[in-house]
């Protein structure tokens, strides 16, 4: 996918959906922007990992 002329896996744009997802649910669940930054960013990056190692080796 081209996100400005530059070429995303659509893995790393679900990660990031992901993220931003659990951003908004955790931050209207306890209402603090700080938890809601923390699980998100840590949701999104094991997503990314994940979705990336997977990736990978599905390609081989």
């Amino acid at each position: 996918m081209l996100i400005a002329g530059v070429p995303w896996p659509v893995y790393k744009l679900v990660a990031l959906a992901v993220g931003m997802l659990v951003f908004v649910v955790v931050g209207l669940a306890t209402l603090t922007v700080a938890s809601a930054v923390v699980a998100a960013s840590a949701v999104a990056t094991v997503t990314w990992l994940g979705l990336g190692l997977f990736h990978s080796s599905a390609s081989r």
